[in-house]
C-alpha cells in the first residue's frame, strides 16, 4: 500500500466510508481532501544495513533540491540528491528511485515504492 492509498484508507475509516469524489478534467475519482496535513516520506534501501532515508514534511512542503542524508544506525553516511521536480514527485505520491552516494558501495533509494 502506498502513501496514497493508506491516505485514502485513513479518510475513509475517519469518515465512516464515505467516499469523497472531486471533479474535474479527467472525470471522478475518489481522493482525499487536500486539508490532509503531508506527512514525512520514508524511502526503502536497498542492500540495507541500518540506514534511514527520509524526507521530512517540512522538506517535501518546501520543495526544492534535496540532498537527504541516509546514515541512520549504520557506522558511515550515504547521500541521495533530490532535484525539485523529483521532491514534488514523491510529494504527490509518485514513485522515485536514486542511486546513493557512496565509494566503496552504494544503495538505491526508492520513494513510494
Amino acid at each position: 500500500m502506498n502513501r496514497r492509498e493508506f491516505s485514502l484508507e485513513a479518510t475513509r475509516a475517519l469518515l465512516g466510508g464515505a467516499a469523497l469524489a472531486i471533479t474535474g478534467c479527467g472525470g471522478s475519482s475518489p481522493t482525499a481532501p487536500s486539508s490532509m496535513p503531508l506527512t514525512d516520506a520514508v524511502g526503502m534501501v536497498s542492500d540495507n544495513h541500518g540506514h534511514t532515508a527520509v524526507i521530512t514534511a517540512a522538506q517535501l512542503n518546501t520543495g526544492g533540491d534535496l540532498e537527504v542524508t541516509i546514515q541512520g544506525t549504520s557506522s558511515h553516511p550515504h547521500s541521495v540528491f533530490l532535484s525539485a521536480g523529483e521532491v514534488q514527485t514523491v510529494r504527490n505520491g509518485g514513485r522515485i528511485q536514486k542511486q546513493s552516494s557512496g565509494s566503496r558501495h552504494t544503495h538505491t533509494v526508492t520513494f513510494n515504492p
